[in-house]
């Protein structure tokens, strides 16, 4: 349901909120995930569609906005125009004003704090390493605490360094991961970088 409908049908202010369901559904299609990119990058200001469907076809093409064809251009603008940012207008992640031909993003969209865990060849999702980590250190507590041979070399105190150690450097390097995979927090879209 668009805002504005949203206001005249309740007499109060729009919801920001937009449900899981409605926000997946949204970024499920690589458009729109390029699009709420290019919003969030822009933070409070509106943005031309024509300006849109450039970058977004310079994305896809993975070449400079000064080199896509006015036929790449027009594929994308005119998906952008007859569906993909009507429906994010109806969910109230942007508003769309197709007459004048500008986005512009909502309290919703600026809200949305998401980042893409993108897990590529042989890689493992942050969750199952951190659950493998948690293991190994359960197993070292419990060698140390039956004493048991090379861990009764070392005192108790360096395997509680060592522990902290781990955790700290995966939490650190995960920060880093995580912030190079938000959208709209690079210049180009994660994924492309």
């Amino acid at each position: 349901m668009a805002l504005a409908q949203q206001i005249e049908e309740e007499g109060s202010e729009p919801t920001t909120e937009v449900s899981e369901d409605e926000l997946f559904d949204v970024l499920s299609n690589q458009r729109r995930r390029f699009a709420v990119h290019l919003l969030k990058r822009e933070a409070d200001d509106s943005v031309a569609i024509g300006e849109m469907a450039e970058q977004i076809a310079a994305w896809e093409n993975d070449i400079d906005t000064a080199e896509i064809t006015g036929k790449e251009r027009k594929r994308v603008y005119t998906a952008l125009q007859q569906s993909h940012l009507p429906k994010m207008d109806d969910v109230g992640v942007v508003e769309f004003n197709k007459a004048r031909g500008v986005i512009e993003p909502t309290p919703a969209l600026q809200n949305v704090d998401l980042y893409m865990d993108v897990v590529e060849g042989r890689e493992i999702p942050w969750s199952t390493y951190y659950l493998g980590l948690s293991g190994v250190t359960v197993a070292l507590t419990g060698a140390v605490w039956l004493e048991a041979w090379p861990f009764v070399l070392l005192p108790d105190m360096a395997w509680t360094v060592a522990i902290v150690v781990a955790f700290a450097f995966s939490a650190i390097t995960h920060k880093y991961y995580t912030a190079e995979m938000k959208v709209g927090e690079s210049e180009d879209p994660p994924g492309l970088t």
